[in-house]
């Protein structure tokens, strides 16, 4: 266990899986005078947010799960928004974190001041607290994209993101713009297509699909897990190295990226016979350069009569519904933007500024940028969980919060007195970051939302999360300083 004062004020920035992992670790280490603040009026985070019909991880919950608190059904393979969320509920009620959290408490700006060595809060409310350390973990997608359209405010109909959906408005009988293809637009779609009169799906570009695993185990699985718990530790483990082994070298073109590209491509033959909507679902990049949807009901929901596949782009919105490239007026009752998130807009929209005064959003102007994601030079004490180029498509980002988690709490374990990342250091690891960036997929020039305008990738970890693990194993001290307040 690491070993930090046990006074030490430090602030946790979002209640996600992230800033729960941080609260357990510092609880372990015997630190009582830490709070998490959250937003929102309960824990949870995206799997809060987010409650559209057919909303789940495509990662096995055996994985997606803390390995202090590991995931044991033995039915279900892949659980729902709603078990995510009851899981995270759970964790924070188990250790005893409810006595530490600030709901609907939003952090709005981050001052640093250097002769104390401490941080000054403000909350929206106007309240200004004082930490020792501050540990953002507020993730990178929780801010939703709302692409501006003309005329969207003409519209007659119903219109919301994927985020806010409206669980009380009836589908059936509707005619339902779906504007998105990405992750959330394939899994809501089977269910909106079930309900409404008619669907159109407005694509922009089309994404890889490769096939999903079975949502529930086997009957020889599940009389095994239930006999032999032990096992559940073998198929997390063996879910670990099959992703990092086998889908880690598609990004980077090594040797499971034509397999993956044949996987995907034979998954479009077989469920989507008509050869001209085929023609139209078939990337004209390389996979893996966008985030890879892992589905097995979105391609049959395209074949149903009552669904269209737009690709003649939007030319504005009217009061009846969407005027396409070409001129063409198509009806909707409903729109749902199934657009993502403003991922490369980190911390947005709280101020963060460090020792001298400087700004982060200054600092970050070319895109957000951190030693292994968690650490900025100028900012001492201040901590990211799930900052730039941590995020994953290839395997569990609860792993990856979980190597920086035991990073940090060794950060901290150099207090008291202000811990800052070096130039060199950072220095160090652009140079790495970017040679290993040169060797990947994202360099194809494909839109996704890992880069930003100008192109540079902010979100991705661009190796096997191997790799992170033993970077983030070693001892910080040498890429750290350590100052005396003042």
């Amino acid at each position: 266990m690491t070993a930090i004062p046990d006074d030490a004020r430090v602030a946790v920035i979002g209640a996600g899986f992230g800033g729960l992992c941080m609260a357990v670790a510092l609880r372990d280490a015997g630190c009582t005078s830490f709070v998490v603040f959250e937003k929102a009026g309960e824990v949870g985070g995206i799997w809060r947010d987010n409650t559209y019909p057919g909303c789940g991880c495509d990662v096995p919950s055996h994985l997606y799960s803390y390995s202090f608190e590991k995931y044991r059904s033995r039915n279900v393979r892949f659980p729902g928004q709603p078990q995510i969320l009851d899981y995270l509920r759970g964790v924070a009620d188990k250790y005893g974190l409810r006595g530490h959290l600030r709901t609907s408490t939003e952090i709005v700006a981050a001052e640093y001041a250097q002769e104390t060595a401490s941080w000054t809060l403000t909350t929206a409310a106007g309240e200004r607290m004082v930490f020792d350390v501050v540990i953002s973990a507020v993730g990178q997608l929780h801010r939703p994209h709302v692409p501006v359209i003309a005329g969207q405010d003409s519209f007659a109909g119903r219109a919301f993101h994927t985020t806010g959906w409206d669980h009380g408005l009836e589908l059936t009988g509707k005619d339902v713009a779906v504007i998105g293809t990405g992750s959330s637009a394939a899994q809501l779609l089977p269910i909106v297509a079930e309900r409404a009169r008619h669907v159109d799906v407005y694509q922009r570009t089309p994404n890889w699909v490769i096939p999903k695993p079975k949502a529930e185990f086997g009957q020889v699985t599940r009389w095994a897990l239930g006999r032999v718990p032990a096992l559940h530790d073998v198929v997390r483990a063996g879910t670990y190295l099959a992703a990092d082994l086998a889908l880690s070298p598609v990004i980077s073109r090594g040797w499971s990226f034509r397999p993956a590209r044949w996987a995907a491509l034979a998954h479009l033959r077989r469920q989507v016979p008509q050869a001209e909507l085929r023609r139209r679902l078939v990337p004209d990049y390389p996979i893996g350069c966008k985030r890879i949807v892992i589905d097995n009901g979105f391609y049959p929901s395209l074949t149903r009569p009552n669904v269209d596949l737009v690709t003649d782009g939007i030319e504005r919105i009217t009061p009846s519904g969407l005027r396409t490239g070409t001129g063409e007026q198509r009806r909707a009752d409903v729109i749902v933007y199934a657009t993502g998130f403003r991922a490369t807009e980190f911390l947005v929209p709280m101020k963060v500024v460090g020792r001298g005064g400087r700004s982060l959003d200054d600092q970050w102007s070319d895109g957000a940028d951190a030693y292994y994601g968690m650490a900025v030079p100028g900012f001492p004490n201040f901590f990211l969980v799930h900052g730039p180029n941590t995020i994953l498509g290839h395997n569990s980002n609860v792993f990856m919060i979980e190597c920086q988690v035991r990073y940090i709490m060794k950060c901290l374990s150099l207090l008291p007195g202000a811990v800052e990342v070096t130039e060199a250091a950072m220095a160090g690891y652009d140079r790495w970051l970017a040679r290993r960036m040169r060797r990947t997929v994202w360099s194809a020039g494909c839109l996704s939302w890992y880069k930003t305008p100008t192109g540079r990738v902010t979100n991705p970890w661009p190796a096997a999360t191997m790799r992170y693990w033993w970077l983030t194993s070693r001892n910080p001290r040498p890429a750290f300083t350590r100052r005396a307040p003042g």
